[in-house]
């Protein structure tokens, strides 16, 4: 048994949130000590993490102000090892473990495709901290996580970290808990009570998910095939997207229907699942609706899809930021049925996103170099 030291900023309702809560609650389960530190505190994933792991809110005002708390902590709590994530947490806890000389018991994790993601966070302190983060990254003992292949080339080629500083690990995306969830009823009315095929998205309502093409080329499909679109999700761009999906004539049609606590049993009743995104890491949500046999389709952006559809033998891959081509796809698409072979050859096609074999995964990177059992 190891003592595990896992940093965030807060546990907020993103990706990287949710995935290291599902670590942080496999390895515990597995027999790890484990500890769930956040440079803040609170956020909507707290009530998912198990009562099997330590949480410790700092209460932060800002990620720069957390250095002095953060190293007064982990020299009282003296981990085996340390796991950070998302950019300006692994700087700040480099630096922190740089001056207790705990590299070697440090492992930083990267989430999102880099070249990307800094032009999207383009604050002065941000700009700063995506400048230096690959010159600490070359640095460290042990090689950065990325949650995909895709990710780690990535970072490669943008900046000056090199081949040897970075590897990737799977996210801890299936768990008991997804698989009990997607037992559940589906709540969304055209879900439950469905008259033609349905489509569903999930997502931030961002840029970077892509929505926007997306309604577009549901606009060219309602042209041929009776269907309906339900987005999931809330973000800054609800008022724009409504406007668009007005100017299509689309209001009975197509539904933002808001956060919802429990996507996969909805994205379960659904006819197919489409990942419309500018930019990922590596996209769970694609993986979640895989995991319940849904047909999907996504774009090939960078980075996540290529990987988790392997070229597009699994399912569409689509030509990257393709409206035409990814109405084209849907109408095909919704045209055919689940068969249950293909049902199940989707489902087996994202078995290596499992908590158990996540947990394994980020264990061994984490301790490559060190002697704990």
């Amino acid at each position: 048994m190891a003592k595990i030291s896992i940093v965030l900023h807060d546990l907020r309702g993103g990706g990287a949130e949710k995935m290291m809560v599902r670590l942080a609650n496999q390895l515990a389960e597995n027999g790890d000590s484990v500890e769930m530190i956040l440079l803040t505190a609170g956020g909507v994933n707290k009530p998912f993490l198990s009562k099997s792991v330590t949480l410790v809110e700092l209460n932060s005002t800002r990620t720069l102000s957390a250095f002095s708390p953060l190293r007064k902590h982990l020299k009282a709590s003296q981990p085996d090892g340390i796991l950070a994530a998302l950019t300006h947490v692994n700087v700040i806890t480099s630096v922190v473990c740089a001056s207790l000389g705990w590299l070697s018991r440090l492992s930083v994790s990267e989430r999102n495709t880099f070249s990307l993601d800094r032009k999207v966070n383009n604050g002065l302190v941000m700009k700063a901290t995506y400048a230096i983060a690959p010159y600490i990254y070359r640095y460290i003992p042990n090689p950065v996580i990325a949650v995909s292949k895709g990710v780690a080339d990535d970072l490669v080629a943008c900046s000056v970290v090199r081949q040897k500083d970075v590897c990737s690990a799977s996210n801890p995306v299936i768990t008991n808990d997804t698989l009990e969830a997607a037992k559940q009823q589906a709540k969304h009315p055209w879900l439950t009570n469905k008259t033609g095929k349905t489509v569903v998205a999930v997502g931030r309502l961002s840029d970077q998910k892509g929505f926007d093409m997306l309604i577009d080329a549901f606009a060219t499909v309602l042209k041929e095939v009776d269907a309906r679109l339900v987005i999931f999700g809330e973000g800054e761009l609800r008022d724009e997207l409504q406007r668009k999906i007005e100017q299509h004539n689309m209001a009975q049609s197509v539904d933002l229907a808001g956060y919802t606590d429990n996507p996969i049993a909805e994205i379960k009743q659904a006819d197919l699942f489409v990942l419309s995104s500018r930019f990922e890491g590596s996209p769970n949500v694609l993986v979640e609706a895989m995991s319940v046999g849904c047909k999907v389709a996504a774009f090939d952006c960078p980075s996540g899809p290529m990987e988790t559809l392997d070229g597009g033998a699994v399912a569409p891959l689509i030509e990257y930021k393709n409206v035409s081509a990814l109405a084209k796809t849907i109408k095909a698409e919704l045209a055919t049925d689940n068969s249950l072979e293909n049902r199940s050859r989707i489902i087996g096609a994202v078995e290596r996103f499992s908590a158990e074999n996540s947990a394994n995964e980020y264990r061994k990177l984490i301790f490559a170099n060190a002697q704990v059992k």
